[in-house]
This record gives C-alpha cells, structure tokens and sequence, in this order.
C-alpha cells in the first residue's frame, strides 16, 4: 500500500543524510539531520526534490532556486535541494553541469529512499522522489507542500510567494505578493 503524502500541520521526519555541499576536494560532503531543521532563530526550511540526476528539467530547477538563493535567505530561510541520487552522483553531476558548479546550497542523497518514502512522494514504479517542494516552519512543522509529475518544473517564484505569505501569520488572499494587504477579520 502506498503511502500518503505528508502534509501540512504534521512534524517533518527525523532523519539523517549525506550531502554534497562543495566542490573543494576534502570538504564536498556534510551530513545533514532533521535536528538542523529545528532551530531558536526562526530559521524556515525549504526543501525541493527532483527525480534524477544528469536529466533535462531537474537542472533548470536547481539552478532557478539558486539564482534565488538571496531572496530564501533574506526570508530566513535555509534552502535544500534533494534526490534519491548518491552524494557520488550529485558530486558528479555538479562538476560536469555548468548551472549546478556554484550551488549556494546542500544536495541531499536519500539513497535508501527512506526519507523520500516517510514523505510520501516515492513514484511507485521507478522508486525515484516527484517533484516536490515542502516549506517547514522553524518548529520543525509542514507548512506547505506542492507536488509535480515527474515532467513539469515548478515555479520557484510561487514557492517564495508562499513563504511570504505564511511568514505574516496573517490571512493573504488569492494572488497576494510581499507588500500587498492582508485580510482584517
């Protein structure tokens, strides 16, 4: 039986991964838990997943989220980028693709696919992660959650306007932006 998709209002999953957050020789990978997600500085997460390395449109969304890795930190917000692809892979994968060289962020590798599985968006069929994005509060609790087929992008532009939105604490409607009103009770 499949398991749903973990949703808004429930505590992230604990866990604990290796990821590729440089290109200098000695310092390329870093372990990351879900303890770095709770934090007293009201740091926000964002987390995205793509299905595989060395494809066709996970690299125009990684490398959209790091042009705008300004506008996640000026949200207080730690940005992650994940697959069920080896640290190795990502390694790879960012030496030999020019948009990847300069990520300002990590690259998780869930490579026993568990985390991708507690999450719920684990593609039956292939084993590889959707296209899915979750933003987590500084409690450790999900926000938010957009999931794509496998060949549809997302909208990074979308993912920061939602991390506006929720950042308020207010009620925003449809299509409100940063700078916008919000709605008065």
């Amino acid at each position: 039986m499949t398991k749903g998709i973990l949703s808004i209002g429930q505590p992230f999953p604990a866990f604990k991964k290796s990821a590729v957050v440089s290109l200098e020789k000695g310092k390329e990978f870093f372990d990351i838990s879900s303890d770095d997600l709770l934090n007293e500085e009201g740091r926000w997460t964002v987390l995205f997943w793509w299905p595989k390395d060395f494809t066709f449109v996970c690299p125009t969304e990684i490398a959209e989220f790091n042009k705008n890795f300004g506008e996640f930190r000026d949200r207080n917000a730690s940005l992650i980028g994940a697959s069920t692809d080896s640290e190795f892979v990502h390694l790879a994968w960012r030496k030999n693709h020019d948009d990847l060289r300069d990520l300002k962020f990590p690259m998780l590798a869930d490579t026993s696919k568990s985390l991708a599985e507690d999450l719920g968006i684990l593609e039956p069929t292939e084993k590889i992660a959707y296209r899915a994005t979750f933003i987590i509060d500084p409690q450790g609790i999900v926000r938010w959650v957009s999931v794509y087929d496998l060949n549809v992008g997302r909208n990074v532009k979308e993912v920061i306007r939602v991390l506006d939105a929720l950042q308020t604490d207010e009620l925003c409607p449809c299509n409100w932006e940063k700078g916008k009103e919000t709605l008065k009770m």
